[in-house]
Order: C-alpha cells, then sequence, then structure tokens
C-alpha cells in the first residue's frame, strides 16, 4: 500500500486541468500569457551566457588547454540530448513545474518529490553563487573607478562571513612564520582587512556582501511585479551581453596566435575533464525556460523552439570563445576570474577591458533573474499538488506573479552569501542539475507506452539503440583496454588506494549503471537521444568527486525527511 503512495502518477489531463482552474482552492487565477519564442530564446540565453563566458573559462582552459573547446562541444551535446526530452515534456504538459512535473508524470510522487528538493540546488543554491559572482565583478569595477578618487569600497562589505574569518586566521599564521602580509594572495589580503576592520557588536565583527545581497533584492523585486517588465529587462540585458560576446570573439580573433594552440590537449583528457564542473555549470539554466509554460502564449509550440535555440546558441558561442581566449594566450596564464578582460588587458586595448567588465555586471544580473523566475514556480507546481503549503502557490492579484513564492526565493539566496563560498556550491549545483537532467532523460523512455499522451505535440526523434548503444559500449571498452589499461587497473584495485573506495565511486556507479542501461537498450530497443542524454549526463557527474556526491545524498535524505513528515500525507493524490 504505501509502495502505490509513493510512486501515484498524475494523469497529464489532471496536471492541464488543474492549470486552467488556478492554484487556490476556491479561486481561480492565472499566470499572464506574454511570453514568444524570442522571449524564451532569451530567457535561456540569459541563463547560460553568464558565469561561464565571463569567469569559469578561464580555469577551465587553463585545466584543459585549448582543447576545453571539445569539452564544450561534448557539453553541449550531452544537453542537447536533454534539452531534447526537455522539449518533449514541455509540449506533453506545458505547465509550470519543469523537470518537477515531468517526474510526476513519468515516475510518480517520490521522485517527483526527489527532483523539485534538487531543483532547489540548480536554481536557489546556484544562484548564491550567481550573487557572489556578480558582486565580485560589480566590487572590481566599482574600485577600478573609485581607486581614481583615493576610495574603494570596505572589504567588510564584499565578502562573507566564512571567508573573511578563514582568510583572517590563514593570514595570521602566516604571518606569525614570518611572512608579508603585501606578498600574500589578493583573497587572504581581502580577508585579513574585512575581518581586521569590520564594526563590531560586542566581539561580533558584522560583516556581509552587501553588493550580492542589494542586487538580490532589485532582482526578486523584479521578478515579483511582473513577467512583463521581467522580460523586457532580460531581452535589454541579453542583447548588450550578446553584443559584447561578439565583438571579444571579432575583436580577439585579429590577436589570434595559433601557435598558442599547441599542444590542443597538453594535459591528457583527464585535465580536460577537471574543467567539466566549470563548464556545465555554464550550461545549467537553459532548463529553466521550461518553468515559465504557463506565462507562453503558444507553450506546445514555442517551448521546444526556445529551448533548442538557445543551446545551440550558447553552444557555438563558448566554443569560439574558448578559441579566442586560447589563442590570444597561452592557456597557462587563464587562471583568473576575469579572462575575458584580462586577455585584453593583456593586449594593452584598454576599451575591450573597459567593455567587458560592464558587460560582465549585466550579464550576470541576468542569469540572476532567470533563475530567480524558475524556483518560485517550482514552489508553485509542488504547492499546487498538496506537497507544499497552499501559501507557495499564492498568486498576487494584480501583478499575477507566485508572490510568496517569489520573496521566499530571495531570502533563500541572499540569506546564505552571509556565510557561505562560491566554491562550495558550484559542485553541488551542477550534480543536481545533472540528476534532474538524467531523471527527465530517462522519464522520456518511461513515457514511451503512456496511455494518456496527446498526438498533438513535439516528439524526440526516435532512432532504434539496440545495437548502438551496445556497439558504442564495447568501442569504448577495447579503447580503454586497449590505450588506457593503467586507467581501468587504478579502478579496479581498491586495496592499494590510500583514499579507499570513496573516490573511485562515481565512476564505478557509472559503469555499473552503463551495463544496466546497454542490457536495457537492447532487450526493449530503448530511444537512442535519451538513452545518450542519460549516459552523457551520469558520464559528467563523475568528474563532480565523490564529496559532492556524498553531500548531494545529504541534501537528499533531508528532503525525504520532509516529504515523509508533510508532502505524503498533505498530497492531492492521497
Amino acid at each position: 500500500m504505501l509502495n502505490k503512495s509513493l510512486f501515484r502518477k498524475k494523469s497529464i489531463s489532471r496536471i492541464l486541468d488543474d492549470a486552467s482552474k488556478g492554484f487556490l482552492d476556491g479561486e481561480i487565477m492565472s499566470l499572464k500569457k506574454t511570453l514568444k519564442v524570442r522571449d524564451l530564446t532569451a530567457f535561456g540565453v540569459a541563463a547560460v551566457v553568464g558565469a561561464g563566458i565571463f569567469s569559469t573559462i578561464g580555469a577551465a582552459a587553463a585545466d584543459g588547454g585549448p582543447g576545453v573547446a571539445l569539452l564544450f562541444i561534448f557539453t553541449g551535446l550531452a544537453c542537447g540530448f536533454s534539452a531534447l526530452c526537455y522539449a518533449e515534456f514541455a509540449s506533453i504538459a506545458p505547465v509550470s513545474g519543469s523537470a518537477y512535473t515531468y517526474a510526476y508524470v513519468s515516475f510518480g510522487e517520490l521522485i517527483a518529490w526527489i527532483i523539485g528538493w534538487d531543483l532547489l540546488l540548480e536554481y536557489g543554491i546556484g544562484n548564491v553563487v550567481v550573487a557572489i559572482s556578480w558582486s565580485d565583478y560589480f566590487t572590481g569595477f566599482f574600485n577600478e573607478i573609485a581607486g581614481h578618487y583615493g576610495r574603494h569600497m570596505p572589504e567588510y562589505l564584499t565578502t562573507d562571513y566564512r571567508s573573511a574569518y578563514d582568510g583572517f586566521k590563514a593570514t595570521t599564521d602566516s604571518l606569525q612564520h614570518g611572512a608579508i602580509l603585501l606578498k600574500l594572495s589578493p583573497g587572504l589580503q581581502n580577508s585579513y582587512h574585512a575581518w581586521n576592520e569590520a564594526p563590531r557588536v560586542g566581539i561580533i565583527p558584522l560583516i556581509m556582501n552587501l553588493p550580492a545581497i542589494l542586487i538580490t533584492i532589485f532582482v526578486t523585486w523584479l521578478v515579483y511585479i511582473g513577467i512583463r517588465d521581467s522580460k523586457n529587462v532580460n531581452n535589454i540585458m541579453v542583447v548588450i551581453k550578446l553584443t559584447v560576446v561578439l565583438l571579444v570573439i571579432a575583436v580577439g580573433a585579429f590577436y589570434v596566435n595559433t601557435d598558442n594552440w599547441v599542444p590542443f590537449v597538453p594535459h591528457g583528457l583527464s585535465g580536460i575533464m577537471k574543467g567539466a564542473s566549470a563548464v556545465f555549470f555554464a550550461y545549467i539554466g537553459f532548463d529553466a525556460i521550461s518553468t515559465t509554460a504557463e506565462e507562453c502564449e503558444d507553450p506546445k509550440r514555442d517551448l521546444p523552439k526556445g529551448i533548442m535555440y538557445s543551446l545551440i546558441i550558447c553552444t557555438i558561442l563558448y566554443v569560439a570563445v574558448a578559441f579566442v581566449l586560447t589563442g590570444m594566450t597561452h592557456y597557462s596564464n587563464l587562471r583568473v576570474g576575469d579572462p575575458l578582460s584580462y586577455v585584453f588587458a593583456l593586449k594593452g586595448i584598454g576599451w575591450m577591458h573597459a567593455i567587458v567588465s560592464v558587460s560582465a555586471i549585466v550579464a550576470m544580473a541576468s542569469v540572476l533573474l532567470v533563475f530567480q523566475l524558475g524556483q518560485p514556480r517550482i514552489f508553485m507546481a509542488m504547492s499546487r499538488d498538496g506537497l507544499l503549503p497552499k501559501v507557495f502557490s499564492k498568486i498576487h492579484p494584480v501583478y499575477k506573479t507566485p508572490s510568496f513564492s517569489t520573496i521566499l526565493t530571495g531570502f533563500i539566496v541572499v540569506v546564505p552569501t552571509f556565510f557561505l563560498k562560491m566554491d562550495e556550491l558550484t559542485d553541488l549545483t551542477s550534480i543536481g542539475t545533472l540528476f534532474a537532467f538524467v531523471l527527465v532523460c530517462g522519464g522520456i523512455l518511461m513515457m514511451k507506452d503512456h496511455p494518456d499522451l496527446q498526438t498533438k505535440r513535439f516528439k524526440v526523434p526516435y532512432v532504434n539503440s539496440q545495437f548502438i548503444v551496445p556497439g558504442l559500449f564495447i568501442l569504448t571498452a577495447w579503447i580503454m583496454l586497449q590505450f588506457f589499461p593503467d586507467v581501468l587497473k587504478d579502478y579496479f584495485n581498491f586495496g592499494n588506494s590510500p583514499d579507499g573506495i570513496g573516490p573511485k565511486l562515481p565512476m564505478l556507479i557509472f559503469i555499473i549503471s552503463s551495463i544496466a542501461i546497454v542490457i536495457a537498450s537492447f532487450v526493449k530497443k530503448l530511444s537512442l537521444i535519451p538513452v545518450l542524454g542519460l549516459l552523457s549526463c551520469l558520464y559528467i557527474m563523475t568528474g563532480l568527486g565523490y564529496i559532492n556526491w556524498l553531500r548531494f545524498v545529504i541534501w537528499l535524505i533531508v528532503g525525504l525527511v520532509i516529504y515523509f513528515i508533510y508532502g505524503i500525507k498533505k498530497s492531492k493524490l492521497a
């Protein structure tokens, strides 16, 4: 009986009916339909062209060399497989909820709750990273201007409490061992000054990342007052940053030295895969388009187009920028926080340096905007199903937006900026998003014989995987045995590993899952594209480290506790 309760599914017809009737008992309320293909594509570009192209691409290039462009292509393909699956689901169930709603239809309630809780990592926690990154760019730009007048923004207003404390402690230890403060890294110096110079209440220093807080409040207000205003502002920001990225490619191409592309893969496959997290973090967010389904004029037609157009545009831009950056300077010079402005400063092109710095601020703000749009609509969908209290689905009578959920999402982003470090959140966000992609691809496979499917919808093209997937598996196994036997030996030689089996678990899980998927593909003649989406996303997950897998499992356990205390009893399907 419990098993039936955990995996009870919501029919497509009921999902559409609930959406048309509204979200509050006895009250018919709906979101404002105003989005077209152009707007959806702009939202996708806004979500994807942000921190990745203005920041994390530098570290990825430093690890993988010019060959990091291959990683962008591979990640674009992996996301492309998932995007096609998102597009079909968006056509089947064009309502707010994204992967949560899709899992409810295909897998059932328990998996839907897990993915809904997981999406909080992508949208809510992921936006903490974006807010902090925006703050770094804004602070650098502000200090560069203010520096001409002998001013700068106090360090205690641009960092979080933990970073300041850890930096102060590390700097103090270094100074006690004879180090000179001015010769320490800028990060340690900033943290030291933040802790030392912060005003205090008693013995507690008042430290906060004020720019991150203010931009989050502004974007939350913008999302709160309506989708039309959000759309218009987003479209303007997308035009600005696309213009700048194209300018970077056009101007930078004149300074490319092809000698910098040799060697193309200096650190081998392992070097390229070191950048997997940074590169994938650049791509997450295109799925946020699906959360705006109920605000589309024609979601069944426009959502699939918006998802695919945005992903194609962004992949082309990322690959082109990767080639330009690694051609303008040696890849080893790119481990900086602002690689685009850095390479132009290196070439003495000051006007491009200034333009890139300003556009990065705009780019980060647009990513924040799209993610802040997505999370409240996930909350709203879960509340509609009874898994969260009714207040989460409350629609503002004037602005026609999920008012309580929007404000709550703002708090979810603001509060962690006081005490969480950005580098602790990036990988966790990526693994959560990949998990969502895996379930969406798996969900399409589960929908093959669904009795409630509409005939008029976008469909993932069917290609029989019966022989293709086993063939690819055998070919990959042969290549590994032939050319990389030491890698396989290392993975299966647990006894001599100083760290034990832990670091090897992600790859072992991938290998076992791959074998199961290969067998299922051969026996059940599964559709090739969703299967490739499953395999590629699972493989990228192996590059995120077992510590992040462990943190992710703990996060899901916390979510399950909440579900069994509240959701399973209050569910409308109960």
